[in-house]
């Protein structure tokens, strides 16, 4: 081997890298959670390439930290009370370290001999959730690479359960499609077009005034579907929707796919979690009727990205999604075996995602889960009636997560001259960098949009956004 190698493989630089990265990380998690740097230092694309690509034609550098201490600076700072912006939560520092374990370790968990210990985690991790949902002793499930690729899992397995043919063997022979609510996430959409269901195979479902899924129209649009030659095999509901944090009522729609023998599929990649919190959980009844869910760890239970499970009501359904001969990976492809997850996940070499949701279970247990949704859903009531008593403002709806929509009003202008004025104000917002926030369109309107997810903001961080915006 040669010495370069060897000395990138050595024990004791490794030691001194890891202390020096915790050291600086940990320096940074305190700037930031006490405000003292800005959200984000923004700075335009091609600028922001043109630094890398600078910094990428200079000279190996066999100190590293240099080169950590950029990437911190120039990434945006989840841990700032002031971050007030995407799903993605602040990650606990603990889920971190567990992070560097897995990645140094590097188990695939595709076949058990690889990935032992994470496949076990896996198997208990998701059996805790399952309960907590109250989705039934026969329940469990899978941990995958987020949101899109969990609901594009199950759909696939919705079709494999319910199709009138078997898609997997015999290919797409009928006209199949999904009911969804127009504002679901727009990965709902992507699974089923990957799913070659096409257009037509997208049934939308328009929302009420809450931006809840009008679950009275589900027969009618069934019927319609039917008389079009359509096979509707699945219906999605939102627990709970991207732009508002609404949720849809799940009971309904378990109701209408009862009667109907549809498979019920929950989207609850954020607000899934809910069912943690007896305060917060009548948002998600019903869910426990679910043939499928799914829920991201990323969002709203401080893992860092991208972990999210896929539940099943029947455990077995989900041996139904993938079904393929790999003679090098397990003599038996059609036995059930949980300990071999590449057999019902897309992926075959998969991280050790497990291990980072088992270490917060084991060190703090699932109260930390509860408390964080608590916290940032009560905020977010708290934001709203804040805004209720600003003349200035208009609230799109009342929350029922910890998604707040609102946009800044000014009499004597039309809705268009609002529009832009609230564009520009989130774009003054990113330029200054000292809050970060996003905005969405809503009944086609511009509005600014905050997603609460630090559990360190504070009802006077809300009250400075808010006089930060007047203009």
């Amino acid at each position: 081997m040669g010495s370069l190698l060897t000395t990138a493989y050595s024990s004791e630089s490794f030691r001194q890298q890891a202390h020096a990265l915790v050291d600086l990380l940990a320096d940074h998690l305190e700037r930031a959670k006490t405000g003292r740097e800005a959200v984000i230092t923004y700075q335009e694309p091609d600028e922001q390439l043109a630094f890398w690509r600078q910094d990428f034609a200079q000279p190996v550098n066999a100190n590293p930290l240099p080169l950590f201490e950029e990437m911190v600076r120039r990434s945006i700072h989840l841990h700032h009370p002031q971050f007030m912006g995407h799903q993605i939560a602040p990650p606990l520092p603990l889920a971190a370290i567990t992070g560097l374990l897995t990645g140094l370790l590097n188990q695939g968990t595709g076949v058990y001999e690889m990935g032992m210990t994470a496949n076990a985690l896996e198997r208990i991790v998701m059996q805790w959730l399952a309960g907590r949902l109250e989705l039934g002793t026969d329940a469990g499930g899978l941990l995958t690479s987020g949101g899109t690729l969990a609901n594009l899992t199950a759909l696939l397995t919705a079709r494999a359960v319910s199709a009138p043919t078997d898609v997997w063997g015999e290919g797409n022979t009928d006209r199949l499609a999904i009911m969804v609510s127009e504002e679901a996430h727009y990965c709902v959409d992507r699974a089923a077009r990957i799913m070659g269901l096409g257009t037509d195979g997208i049934i939308t479902i328009p929302v009420n005034d809450r931006f809840q899924m009008r679950t009275e129209l589900l027969e009618p649009y069934w019927q319609e579907a039917k008389a079009k030659g359509l096979t509707v095999f699945a219906v999605v509901g939102s627990a709970c929707s991207t732009s508002t944090g609404a949720y849809d009522n799940l009971t309904a729609i378990a109701d209408f796919c009862e009667t109907h023998s549809l498979w019920f599929h929950a989207d609850g990649a954020h607000g899934g979690v809910a069912a943690l919190s007896e305060k917060y959980k009548p948002l998600v009844r019903g869910i426990e009727r679910a043939d499928s869910i799914v829920v991201d760890f990323h969002k709203m239970m401080m893992i860092p990205a991208l972990v999210t499970a896929v539940l099943y009501r029947r455990d077995a359904d989900s041996y139904r999604t993938f079904q393929q001969k790999a003679q090098y990976l397990w003599a038996d492809a059609t036995t059930k075996d949980w300990f071999n997850s590449g057999k019902r996940t897309f992926e075959c070499t998969k991280l050790m995602m497990s291990a980072k949701i088992y270490t917060v279970l084991r060190t703090y247990g699932e109260e930390i889960f509860t408390d964080y949704v608590e916290t940032l859903y009560d905020l977010a009531r708290r934001f709203a009636r804040l805004l209720s008593q600003r003349p200035e403002f208009e609230l799109a709806v009342e929350p029922e997560s910890n998604i707040v929509c609102f946009r800044y009003v000014r009499t004597g202008l039309d809705d268009n001259e609002l529009d832009q004025l609230n564009s520009h104000i989130r774009k003054q917002v990113l330029n200054d960098g000292r809050f970060y926030m996003v905005q969405t369109t809503l009944r086609g309107r511009v509005y600014l949009r905050v997603s609460l997810m630090n559990p360190l903001t504070t009802d006077e961080h809300l009250e400075s956004l808010l006089n930060s915006l007047i203009v």
